[in-house]
């Protein structure tokens, strides 16, 4: 069959999904309440469900008052027994999947159950339904008449009592589709890869001769292998590797400290840059509009959303709210209740909605990713505007960053100390740390507040860190690759004495 012919059905099938994403868009309550009814029908007679007697659960308000919020913690020995082969604990189908993730860098794994139902309904739908939605916003799109490269996670996949467990992106490859695996280059083999430095040559290696049209990846990793390409083949930018290459789809980590860089690397006015969100317990938001900011919160995909204002986050007065009752611009927790067994979870991730007809979101950061020690609640949101608007004004290029408090010592005031690698360091770096203070005071009112002549905050204190930091840091902690991620912001020292101590 002519490859434009395939691209012609294709398209035509990613299509037909728009009508299914109307309903949700037009009956937003009304599918997430139907879908946790039906989360909780077919779990009644897991063990969860007769410890919480989902038999009796008629309404939200049920739902909500007989089970707790959780955490990881909370319920790891339930996931500890599935891993060891029991069944029907808190989802009914059984789990052979177990998607390994630390969250962060921090040397304890998470293994999130990933069942047949969240891969099917979730994740590949999700995979599909990002198709369709660029294509209904392009219909000159030429996506299929190549191929999309991918980096995933560098890890393999371990078995164990019968189990398997892995980064979710080896998961899914592992699990791929026939017309996925068709369509995407590099070849599974090389995608799985455990030697990160080694796999990033052979995807160089395999796909610069490839007609790729789109791109897949963590902004930060895929720059690595974006740059890699420039080098080996000797051209100024990729449209002379790849020329029909039309869009980058990307998630994991916030875009904004990396766009000018890709800007640079793929020099067209015309070329498409579309957002995700999805983590190891889920996928949960699309970009839905050309050049928007905003993620379509995605809402028949097997999970159920409930939301923590950060105001109250962690304290006595903690309040959950279901998605009906989200306000505009408020910071907000998301708690998660999915199709693969995880029930009113903490996830860790914060969000702001921008709309709520339909139901449109902002990634803000980690609930644990934050600098409140002074009361100037700086997030990362704030951080990655100001340090946008800094590198653009002083001419300079970000590649990765970590900051920490410096506490109060007897009369000394507090401040902020950060770590920031330049891939092109401005030419002055007191002029980029006044610039960036002045940025961050911008971006938030609390902040401005506690640095007002210096009344809390001193002037912040920034380290420019030797080239490859970040990197050999992770290497150390054999977290190179894929979904890992560096420590942005912290209310500790931690990560930040460790890094000062490689930089010196």
């Amino acid at each position: 069959m002519p490859i434009p012919i395939i691209n012609s059905i294709a398209s035509w099938f990613l299509k037909k999904r728009i009508h299914q994403i109307e309903l949700f868009l037009k009956y937003p309550n009304d599918v997430q309440e139907e879908l946790l009814k039906g989360l909780i029908h077919k779990a009644r007679f897991t063990e969860i469900g007769n410890q919480y007697d989902f038999n009796s659960i008629k309404n939200y308000q049920d739902f909500a008052d007989r089970i707790p919020v959780t955490t990881y913690e909370d319920n790891e020995i339930l996931y500890e027994r599935s891993r060891k082969g029991e069944s029907n604990i808190f989802w009914p189908t059984p789990i052979k999947w177990f998607a390994k993730s630390s969250g962060t860098t921090n040397a304890k794994s998470k293994f999130l159950p990933v069942s047949n139902e969240s891969l099917e309904e979730c994740h590949y739908a999700a995979s599909k339904d990002l198709l369709c939605l660029y294509l209904n916003n392009n219909p000159d799109s030429e996506l299929f008449l190549g191929k999309s490269l991918r980096l995933g996670g560098s890890k393999e996949l371990y078995e164990q009592n019968g189990t398997v467990f892995g980064d979710l992106s080896a998961i899914l490859i592992d699990n791929m589709p026939f017309w996925a695996e068709y369509s995407s280059t590099p070849s599974n083999e090389v995608s799985l890869m455990s030697d990160w430095e080694y796999k990033m040559q052979a995807i160089v290696d395999e796909t610069r001769n490839e007609n790729v049209t789109s791109l897949l990846g963590v902004p930060s990793w895929l720059l690595v292998l974006l740059n890699n390409v420039i080098e080996t083949t000797g051209k100024n930018n990729l449209f002379e590797v790849w020329p029909n290459l039309e869009v980058y789809f990307h998630g994991g980590v916030s875009f904004d400290p990396y766009i000018e860089q890709y800007k640079k690397l793929l020099p067209k006015n015309n070329f498409r840059y579309y957002e995700t969100y999805n983590a190891s317990e889920g996928f949960f938001a699309i970009q839905d509009r050309n050049n928007s900011k905003e993620l379509l919160l995605m809402l028949d995909y097997g999970i159920f959303y409930e939301f923590i204002p950060m105001e109250t986050y962690d304290t006595s007065e903690e309040k959950i709210i279901p998605l009906a009752e989200v306000e505009i611009g408020k910071n907000y927790a998301i708690v998660i209740t999915t199709n693969a067994g995880l029930w009113r979870y903490k996830i860790g991730d914060t969000v702001r909605f921008t709309s709520i007809n339909p139901y449109r979101i902002k990634v803000t950061g980690r609930t644990k990713h934050h600098i409140n020690v002074f009361g100037e609640e700086l997030i990362i949101e704030n951080a990655e505007a100001a340090l946008k608007k800094a590198s653009k004004l002083t001419h300079s290029e970000i590649v990765d960053y970590t900051a920490g408090p410096i506490f109060m010592e007897g009369k000394e005031k507090g401040a902020h100390e950060w770590i920031i690698e330049f891939k092109k360091q401005p030419d002055d770096i007191n002029t980029f740390s006044q610039v960036f203070d002045a940025f961050l005071q911008e971006a938030n009112s609390d902040y401005e507040a506690k640095r007002y002549n210096n009344t809390t905050l001193n002037f912040p204190t920034i380290h420019v860190a030797r080239k490859n930091l970040f990197k050999d840091w992770l290497k150390k902690h054999d977290k190179l690759g894929g979904q890992h991620k560096i420590p942005r912001l912290s209310n500790s020292r931690e990560f930040l004495e460790e890094l000062l101590v490689e930089n010196s």
